[in-house]
């Protein structure tokens, strides 16, 4: 299975699955991530990622909550035995689950969604192995959001089209760049980010080439950083070395010797 991106330690993974959103809510969620794991007593196991700019909605054993949009680095140190089943929510059902996304920045938060929680839980803890349990989680999870949230209107499938255009397309440097691509103005840009993101399209800009910039370190260790920053539209190599490390806190050198 291909290394997850903005993973910044695929190799610390618990068993994790990526599978995609059913087609009833393909346009409500870009892919559902499963992680299960089984840490030995006393030891803990951090996860760290760069998160996509977007909200997560998240079952787990004792609840379920919704993961604002980041602006820096996270982790989450497991211990002991678990799961969770979440969905990266398109900017299109984000409205559904938060007037104002950009409140939840850097947060997660506990949600009363007990309907949700009973089945999704039910066939985690269930019968039945570990694929076959985590492809009926992401079933009945689809099912619920197929029945809860409305079908994006024209201005929410805008906002999906806005996160794909800037997640995909590496010549989209600039906020102006995705405007024209989307043949909108740089004000309604604005506008659709933080009404359906919580970030600027400035900031998801960013994070994709900071995503990118570190799947280069990992997966190309002979290429210099000087041309990863070069092939990902930083003005030199400084300036990706000051955001990598004002973002992440770690420099470029010393990210790449733990992870080759």
């Amino acid at each position: 299975m291909p290394q997850p991106r903005g993973v910044l330690y695929p190799a610390r993974l618990p068993t994790f699955d990526r599978l995609p959103a059913p087609e009833p809510v393909a346009s409500l969620v870009r892919w559902f991530w499963i992680p299960e794991w089984r840490i030995q007593p006393g030891r803990t196991s951090r996860q760290q990622v760069i998160a996509f700019p977007a909200c997560n909605l998240v079952v787990e054993p004792g609840g379920v909550g919704l993961a604002g949009p980041t602006t820096r680095t996270s982790f989450r140190d497991l211990t002991g035995s678990g799961w969770a089943v979440g969905a990266l929510l398109r900017p299109a059902a984000v409205p559904h689950f938060a007037a104002d996304p950009a409140g939840l920045r850097d947060a997660y938060r506990q949600v009363d969604l007990a309907v949700l929680h009973t089945a999704v839980r039910e066939v985690m803890s269930g019968p039945g192995d570990g694929p076959d349990r985590r492809r009926r989680a992401v079933e009945v999870f689809s099912a619920w959001l197929a029945a809860e949230v409305p079908p994006p209107d024209h201005e929410g499938l805008l906002a999906n089209t806005m996160a794909e255009v800037i997640d995909s397309d590496p010549a989209i440097r600039t906020v102006a760049d995705a405007a024209a691509r989307l043949a909108v103005s740089a004000r309604s840009l604005q506008r659709l980010a933080h009404r359906y993101v919580g970030l600027t399209p400035s900031m998801m800009i960013r994070r994709r080439r900071l995503q990118e910039a570190a799947e280069r370190l990992r997966t190309e260790p002979e290429t210099t950083l000087a041309v990863v920053a070069a092939d990902l539209g930083y003005s030199d190599h400084a300036h990706l070395a000051n955001e990598f490390r004002s973002v992440l806190g770690l420099t470029l050198s010393g990210y790449r010797e733990q992870v080759t």
